[in-house]
C-alpha cells in the first residue's frame, strides 16, 4: 500500500496509461498505434510516415502508394523486427535500404515493382527468417549471392514474378531454409537449370502450390512440372550433344591433330640435324686419319 492508502497497482495503471497516451500522441498521422506497433494499412500514403516512435517493433505499411523507403529514417527504428510493405510501389534499387534494421526478422515486399535482388539488398539483415518478394512481375534477376548473409532464412517466397532462372547456390547454402515458393514463374528449363531441379527433388524443403511450379520454355517442356521434367533434362543434357558441343569437340580434335603434327615435324628436324652433325664428325675424323 502507498502512503495515501491506495494500492500500488493503481499507480502502475496510471503510469501505463500515461505511456499509452504518449504513444498515441506520437503516432504518425493517419496511422493507428498500439504498444510497440504502428499500423498504416490502406491510408493512401505517398511517402514513408514521419514521427514513428523509435521503440517500434512492428511496422505495417501495407496497401499504400509508397515508392521509396528512406534508409536514414528506417535506421532510427533499430529495434524493428517486423516490416510489412506489401502492395506498394517500391521498385528499382533497394540496395543498402535496410542497413540500419539489423534485428529485422520478418519482411514482406510482395506486390511491388522490384526489378532485381543483389547481395547489397538484404545482406545486413543477419536475423531475417521470413522474406516475401512474390507478386513482383518486374523481378527478373536474383543474384546468386543475394542471400549469402541471411543464414537464418527459413521462408522465402518468389512466386509470380518475372524470374526465368535461379542459381542453385542462391538457396542450396541456406542451412535453415524450410519453405520456398516458386509457383507461376516463367522458368526456362534448360541444362543450366537441371541442378536446381535436382535440388528440389532431393532437399527437405517444402514447395507449396507444387502443381503450378512448371516450365514455361522451351516449347517442348512447357507446362511440365519440375519433378517430371528432371528425367527429360537428364536425358537431353547428359546423353546428347548439341551443336556447340560438336563444334567444341572438332576444335579439340583439330588442336590435338595440329599439336601431334608439329611434334612429329620437330622430332624429324631434330633427327636430321643430329644425323648431319654425326656425319660431319665422322668425316672430320677420317680426314685427320
Amino acid at each position: 500500500m502507498s502512503p495515501s492508502g491506495r494500492p500500488r497497482s493503481l499507480s502502475l495503471m496510471f503510469l501505463l496509461g500515461m505511456g499509452m497516451a504518449s504513444e498515441r500522441i506520437n503516432c504518425p498521422s493517419r496511422c493507428s498505434c498500439q504498444y510497440l506497433e504502428v499500423n498504416c494499412t490502406g491510408q493512401q500514403l505517398q511517402e514513408f510516415p514521419a514521427a514513428i516512435p523509435l521503440d517500434t517493433r512492428q511496422l505495417i505499411l501495407a496497401a499504400n502508394n509508397i515508392s521509396y523507403l528512406p534508409a536514414v529514417e528506417l535506421s532510427f527504428l533499430a529495434d524493428l523486427v517486423y516490416l510489412d510493405c506489401r502492395k506498394n510501389l517500391l521498385g528499382d534499387d533497394l540496395d543498402f535500404t535496410f542497413i540500419g534494421v539489423a534485428k529485422l526478422v520478418y519482411l514482406d515486399l510482395s506486390f511491388n515493382n522490384l526489378t532485381q535482388v543483389t547481395f547489397s539488398t538484404f545482406s545486413h539483415l543477419l536475423s531475417l527468417m521470413v522474406l516475401k518478394i512474390s507478386d513482383n512481375p518486374n523481378l527478373v534477376a536474383i543474384k546468386k549471392d543475394a542471400f549469402a548473409n541471411n543464414t537464418w532464412l527459413r521462408h522465402l517466397d518468389v512466386s509470380r514474378t518475372g524470374l526465368t532462372f535461379l542459381d542453385i547456390s542462391t538457396v542450396r547454402d541456406l542451412p535453415n531454409l524450410r519453405f520456398v515458393g516458386l509457383s507461376d514463374n516463367l522458368w526456362h528449363c534448360n541444362c543450366s537449370f537441371l541442378d536446381f531441379i535436382t535440388w528440389m527433388t532431393e532437399s527437405n524443403v517444402h514447395f507449396p502450390d507444387a502443381d503450378n511450379i512448371t516450365c514455361y520454355t522451351p516449347e517442348g517442356l512447357r507446362a511440365l512440372k519440375m519433378p517430371a521434367v528432371e528425367a527429360q533434362l537428364h536425358f537431353n543434357c547428359l546423353t546428347q550433344l548439341d551443336k556447340q558441343d560438336y563444334i567444341f569437340l572438332c576444335l579439340i580434335g583439330f588442336c590435338i591433330f595440329f599439336a601431334g603434327t608439329m611434334a612429329a615435324w620437330l622430332a624429324g628436324v631434330c633427327a636430321v640435324i643430329y644425323e648431319v652433325h654425326t656425319s660431319k664428325g665422322e668425316e672430320e675424323e677420317e680426314e685427320e686419319d
